[in-house]
């Protein structure tokens, strides 16, 4: 979670329009994720924008590609990512991800449009977790 502290810790320091190119910014950072793997199955459901969000195992770490059509949208999703990143499947179903974005105040930081697929995001992070975990 350290990561995820110093990115509260800068987006905390910013105004509005700053904490906009933050998140851009780290929806930047996400790995580059194949259009092969943009389909109706990673998509989720919910969010004004496009959100596709594909899980990949490594030994027994649980990790997300993820992409969305709208920079905002791409740059909220790599936030939630950061609350699991570097995470085994079991561990994420116990994170509270929801809690670890709570200091952001997304709500009352960005429009309804682009938070209200929030939960839904987390959602299937954390069906995927459970079916990888199970």
């Amino acid at each position: 979670m350290s990561a995820l502290n110093d990115i509260f810790e800068e987006y905390d320091f910013l105004d509005a329009d700053d904490r906009y190119r933050l998140l851009i910014d780290l929806g930047k950072e996400l790995p580059a994720m194949p259009d092969a793997l943009k389909t109706d199955a990673t998509l989720v459901r919910g969010c004004s924008a496009s959100v596709w969000v594909y899980p990949v195992t490594d030994a027994d770490k649980l990790s997300f590609l993820a992409d969305s059509n709208a920079a905002i949208t791409k740059g909220i999703i790599a936030l939630v990512l950061k609350t699991v990143e570097g995470k085994s499947a079991g561990e994420i179903g116990k994170t509270d991800i929801e809690g670890a974005l709570a200091p952001f105040d997304l709500k009352n930081q960005l429009s309804s449009n682009r938070t209200q697929g929030i939960p839904n995001m987390i959602a299937l992070i954390r069906e995927t977790a459970a079916r990888y975990a199970g």
